[in-house]
């Protein structure tokens, strides 16, 4: 049988993992996402961006607010990114399109990134 889990029980997850993301990072990255979160991070960091503070989940997901505007570190197209608590310790990865939207995934360097969205949702089941 599958696991599904209840609405107030895939908020307290998303509410966990948004508390963890507030004040953390993003990294924006060329290529493909490693296999797990805790492998080395791959192809080019892009850009770092400053996380604010997460608002409260609803139906299991957590959106955190528009993150401030920053500029491309380097030349190159989004693929993925690892989002980071305060203190730089891995929260999860995602392909950029999912968890982090951004309006152009072509990045120039000294150019700036504009995050459209960033999210993240506790599966129901």
């Amino acid at each position: 049988m599958a696991t599904r889990l209840l609405d107030a029980t895939r908020n307290a997850s998303a509410n966990a993992v948004g508390t963890l993301m507030s004040g953390g990072s993003i990294e924006i990255r060329t290529g493909s996402q490693p296999t797990n979160a805790s492998d080395t991070a791959t192809g080019t960091l892009l850009a770092t961006v400053t996380l604010g503070t997460a608002g409260s989940a609803s139906s299991g997901t957590v959106a955190m607010p528009d993150p401030a505007s920053v500029n491309a570190s380097a030349t190159g197209t989004a693929g993925w990114a690892r989002v980071k608590t305060s203190g730089g310790t891995t929260v999860f990865d995602c392909a950029v399109g999912a968890e982090v939207t951004l309006s152009n995934t072509a990045l120039v360097s000294g150019s700036p990134v504009d995050l459209s969205s960033v999210t993240y949702t506790q599966p129901a089941s």
